[in-house]
């Protein structure tokens, strides 16, 4: 009876999640993660030989997947890769909008100044955290809509609460996404569906192949001036694992989490919670 009561309010067997960045080390996670769960997977990136390995993987373990390429900024590549996840999974239910990132010309150091930074660094970091994330929530959310149900979930950051130094762009862009988040919550409610959920996960610092050099030295794998500052701000003192962001994910995504909307929920040691002092 309880295994029975958990299926029920956890229970995500059967559905189709498409998502964006999915050969990432985060996104990458979530993909596995959720097919384990028995939901079929698109693993969507710019890289289709990465989508493909980690697609790869999941069925080496038993789960059910495919590796999709998709430009996040291209809406003709956004099309098709929704119509290929359509096509071969059958449906879609959930669009995970994980597809992001930072980029050296648009971040500040000594040599290189806020006053110089290039406008197309700067450019490009927003529209692939950003655009990247509204382009997808249109063409996978229509669907959802029309079909009267499923959910988008959004990927903020630790940077959309408090802006994180010499990273503008990335900052700017992440709390572009958590009001975003709530905006097409009450939009889509209002105008289309209230059977469809948005909402979003904003992770902690995790060590990934992108900052693992900004946090950790190469060579001797101590801590970096900005890696101890980030774990001097996280109250459990630890990076978090990717397979942190699991269980929130589940439970957002789940039954369980029918009422919950537009909100942004920080997965980070309680980085978020801490003032400093």
């Amino acid at each position: 009876m309880a295994q029975k009561k958990i299926e029920e309010m956890f229970g995500l067997a059967g559905r189709v999640a498409a998502i964006t960045g999915g050969a990432g080390v985060l996104c990458g996670t979530m993909a596995k993660g959720l097919a384990a769960l028995g939901v079929k997977v698109a693993v969507m990136d710019i890289r289709q030989d990465a989508a493909e390995a980690v697609a790869a993987q999941i069925k080496a373990a038993g789960g059910e997947a495919i590796g999709v390429k998709c430009d996040v900024l291209d809406r003709e590549s956004v099309q098709a890769a929704h119509d290929e996840v359509v096509a071969k999974l059958g449906s879609i239910d959930i669009l995970i909008n994980g597809a992001g990132g930072n980029h050296p010309k648009a971040t500040t150091t000594d040599e290189m100044k806020f006053w110089d930074l290039p406008m197309d660094g700067f450019q490009w970091v927003f529209n692939l955290n950003f655009i990247g994330t509204v382009i997808p929530s249109q063409i996978f959310g229509k669907t959802l809509a029309e079909q009267d149900h499923g959910d988008i979930i959004n990927i903020s950051s630790m940077s959309a609460f408090r802006p994180l130094t010499k990273v503008g762009a990335y900052s700017a862009a992440k709390a572009a996404i958590s009001n975003f988040t709530a905006w097409l919550a009450v939009h889509i409610s209002q105008n289309y569906s209230t059977n469809v959920k948005v909402n979003a996960l904003a992770p902690g610092f995790f060590l990934t192949e992108q900052n693992r050099y900004l946090l950790t030295d190469e060579k001797t794998g101590e801590l970096t001036p900005r890696g101890k500052k980030v774990i001097d701000h996280t109250p459990m003192g630890i990076f978090g694992d990717p397979e942190d962001l699991l269980g929130c994910l589940v439970w957002l995504l789940s039954p369980s989490a029918k009422f919950m909307h537009g909100a942004v929920i920080p997965v980070d040691g309680g980085f978020a919670a801490y003032c400093g002092v």
